[in-house]
């Protein structure tokens, strides 16, 4: 791998997730305490990113599979992205805010499934160098975290209760611009499926995928991931308010602290490979 390489796909993976992490960790708080949302309108609204992941491979499978270079796709999403975030900035209410959230979430779950694709398929040796990239993901969403509660101090409860909440929809709008135009810049990644004759509905819906669930291990795999995206929904809703509430300082960058247990997951996974193997 190039120097230049890791560093486009590296700063890829710094933005994509520094991006979410400026303004959606937050977002609980903003929701309750300047909108006045109430506890049915926040799961709602947290909830259009698990209908953003359901609707993202049905895009990738009928566009980006099939029509567009991956790179371009990505980079015109995180353009619209950015003036959905400025949406949200100058929404004044729950239900105003919705309709901006879930089409960004539509989006943006799609962005990932991309950035995967562009450095899968950039990578000589993705099993090895694929977590030295990815860490920069991580890395991305810890200094989002502080720069909300160190730098800006947007997140003490006096700055809640001011309202600057809302500069973090602006910080996020700020990134998705600039990582939707330096998509442009990112190796060629072409389409797959550019050159197949024949269209297929189950493969652009990803029908395909559900064969996978005849395998145990993966059936394993799949209702496991299920069971652990229910408490991290209700940590996502609620952490930050709590936190908050209870006067804690700094409590966006505390909570970024937790993910230095997946860098260091994300470091070791080449070397757990080698010595003890896929299942262990």
């Amino acid at each position: 791998m190039t120097l230049q390489l890791r560093f486009q796909l590296s700063l890829m993976m710094f933005l994509e997730f520094f991006m979410k992490g400026s303004w959606f960790v937050t977002l609980g708080t903003y929701l309750k305490n300047n909108l006045g949302a109430s506890a049915l309108e926040v799961s709602n609204i947290f909830s259009t990113q698990s209908l953003g992941a359901v609707i993202a491979p049905f895009f990738i499978g009928f566009i980006a599979d099939r029509y567009f270079n991956a790179e371009r796709v990505m980079g015109v999403l995180h353009l619209i992205g950015a003036g959905l975030l400025l949406m949200m900035y100058r929404a004044d209410s729950a239900a105003a805010i919705y309709p901006y959230v879930l089409l960004y979430f539509i989006g943006y779950m799609s962005t990932l499934a991309l950035t995967s694709s562009v450095a899968f398929r950039n990578l000589k040796d993705p099993q090895k160098q694929y977590p030295s990239i990815r860490i920069f993901g991580t890395i991305g969403w810890v200094v989002a975290g502080f720069a909300i509660s160190y730098l800006f101090h947007w997140d003490t409860k006096e700055a809640v209760a001011a309202g600057t909440l809302q500069n973090t929809f602006l910080l996020g709008a700020t990134c998705s611009a600039v990582l939707g135009m330096l998509c442009f810049l990112l190796p060629a990644t072409p389409p797959l499926k550019k050159n197949q004759s024949s269209f297929n509905w189950g493969d652009a819906l990803g029908l395909q995928a559900l064969k996978l669930l005849r395998q145990k291990g993966f059936l394993i795999f799949f209702l496991t991931a299920i069971v652990i995206c229910i408490p991290i929904s209700f940590y996502y809703q609620h952490t930050n308010p709590f936190l908050v509430a209870t006067g804690l300082p700094n409590p966006t960058a505390k909570m970024a602290l937790g993910q230095l247990s997946e860098a260091l997951c994300l470091l070791l996974i080449p070397l757990l490979f080698a010595r003890l193997g896929y299942k262990k």
